[in-house]
């Protein structure tokens, strides 16, 4: 049971704060957690435990969500419900800021009131939100200051209420209806000095937006479903017919929702390589990246960027690309943006880096990080068998794609 909700901004203002209990948690909690926070750095654990209470925090682009208790609970669901509210803020905002959240503080509020009873998580279905709170817009806030009532709570309950689906209303309507299924994935991967792929996984997301009329029941199969790990489902996906014979049965919210997400682990190669060369000598260093395709996905890499930070060390920099475009900001980090590799010349950035007076040899070497995107292929190997859906008075429109990026992808030199 959670007891307090705070949201913080990145300089440690408490710009929120939504008690949920009887008993009441001080904001003093929020200054012993900013100074705990600073001490730790990048090491800084999603659960905590304090002097007086056990915290959750969730950070999302400089946003802190900030959860306590001084009971036992598990410590899952209080960082999965602070990610759901961060999900739902995201969606309803268009976007996640300390400004965004400071202009429309009541509907944050009266978000937190609707998705949390008594310190228990209640509803946290953005479609059934959705009927229950108006989305901000302009109209809303110029009635606002007009009538004076700023409240932007439904006076009837939403539909999903007497459905026996609590995330779907049973009197949706549409003329065409329509089902998309994204299949979404990020590779990570770690490859060492030497060139050896150390850790490679993908992380994926089965992403559907449903436009369907009436109470669809649908059914999602995949060819190859026994490469899936740590698999997991949104909660209209029924666990036994997974269990039995790895089968995804729904019931599908309405718009746009994740259905499931799933690791694919210990891959062979990854799509393209990164190969960077440092030699110093003399407090001169000579730097070289190459990159190129590795394993042709048959699909067009595209977006490809290789970062990087330079050594405190480094004084100045000469470095050129045959390919793309290079910057380097004030605080040395690097860009190379690449977009498409050709198929004449492989990409290469070289140049020299000057050290600082005293320096002989580069000692701290840069990390890269690698992105790219490809469309119409999901790395991991998964493929979508077949889609049916019943309860339907027409036939429905079905789609499909995929799409595989870089997500933590390093390469050390």
């Amino acid at each position: 049971m959670l007891q307090c909700i705070f949201l913080l901004s990145d300089s440690g203002e408490v710009m929120l704060e939504k008690q949920l209990t009887g008993h009441r948690v001080d904001r003093s909690i929020c200054s012993w957690y900013w100074d705990y926070a600073i001490s730790q750095g990048d090491q800084l654990a999603p659960v905590i435990a304090s002097p007086t209470h056990y915290l959750f925090q969730v950070v999302r682009e400089g946003v802190t969500f900030l959860a306590c208790t001084q009971v036992e609970m598990p410590p899952l669901m209080g960082i999965e419900f602070l990610c759901r509210v961060a999900d739902v803020l995201t969606d309803y905002l268009g976007g996640l800021n300390e400004d965004l959240i400071k202009d429309n503080f009541v509907i944050v509020y009266e978000i937190l009131d609707e998705m949390i009873d008594n310190g228990f998580p209640l509803i946290t279905e953005p479609n059934i939100l959705r009927e229950m709170i108006a989305p901000p817009n302009i109209v809303s806030k110029v009635l606002s200051v007009v009538t004076g009532n700023s409240s932007n709570v439904s006076e009837t309950l939403p539909g999903a209420a007497a459905s026996c689906v609590p995330w779907r209303t049973s009197d949706r309507k549409y003329t065409k209806n329509e089902v998309y299924v994204d299949l979404v994935e990020e590779m990570d991967a770690v490859t060492n000095r030497e060139g050896i792929l150390i850790k490679c996984q993908i992380y994926g997301e089965v992403q559907v937006n449903s436009h369907l009329s009436g109470l669809p029941d649908l059914t999602l199969t995949f060819v190859n479903p026994n490469i899936l790990d740590d698999v997991r489902f949104h909660p209209c996906v029924r666990f036994r017919p997974w269990e039995s014979h790895q089968i995804l049965s729904f019931v599908p919210p309405d718009g746009q929702f994740k259905l499931m997400s799933y690791r694919v682990k210990k891959l062979k190669s990854t799509p393209i390589y990164v190969k960077p060369q440092l030699t110093s000598d003399s407090g001169i260093c000579r730097l070289s990246v190459l990159v190129g395709v590795r394993n042709d996905p048959g699909k067009t890499i595209d977006s490809v960027t290789v970062q990087f930070q330079l050594p405190p060390c480094v004084v100045s920099a000469d470095l050129t690309s045959n390919c793309g475009t290079f910057n380097i900001l004030t605080n040395k980090s690097c860009t190379w943006s690449i977009g498409r590799i050709p198929k004449d010349k492989a990409p290469s950035l070289s140049g020299t880096l000057v050290l600082e007076n005293g320096l002989e040899h580069l000692h701290v070497f840069p990390t890269f990080q690698v992105g790219f995107r490809i469309m119409g292929i999901a790395l991991s190997g998964l493929q979508i068998d077949k889609l049916d859906l019943k309860n339907l008075p027409n036939r429905p429109y079905k789609g499909f794609r995929a799409l595989t990026r870089a997500g933590q992808f390093e390469v050390r030199s």
